[in-house]
């Protein structure tokens, strides 16, 4: 798993084949600040759901700091065969900060 910069998937997601954003976070998280184009499966849901991600794509997991997106992340590098599973470092809260101020902080 990597571990990137919000600036780093930035580019990324500016990419001709950008990665997928698998957003963790709970639903009230994601109701005061949405991360565009993201797939919504909560962290408390992954085992059951993570087989609605698509395998042969790169993810970029995303949460509020980066913690259980990070927990995410490994565990979809042990039960699934995806080419690159990145972690958002920072979370939503550094996207905020260094990409897209629009988004709210809490």
């Amino acid at each position: 798993m990597e571990h990137l910069t919000a600036s780093e998937v930035a580019r990324r997601l500016e990419s001709p084949a950008p990665p997928g954003v698998l957003d963790v976070r709970e639903a009230f998280e994601v109701q005061l600040a949405p991360f565009p184009g993201a797939v919504w499966i909560p962290l408390g849901e992954l085992t059951q759901r993570w087989q609605e991600l698509d395998e042969e794509r790169p993810w970029v997991v995303v949460c509020h700091h980066g913690v259980r997106s990070a927990s995410a992340a490994a565990w979809l590098e042990q039960h699934g065969e995806f080419p690159v599973l990145s972690n958002l470092r920072g979370g939503i809260e550094a996207w905020a900060r260094e990409v897209d101020p629009s988004v709210p902080r809490y």
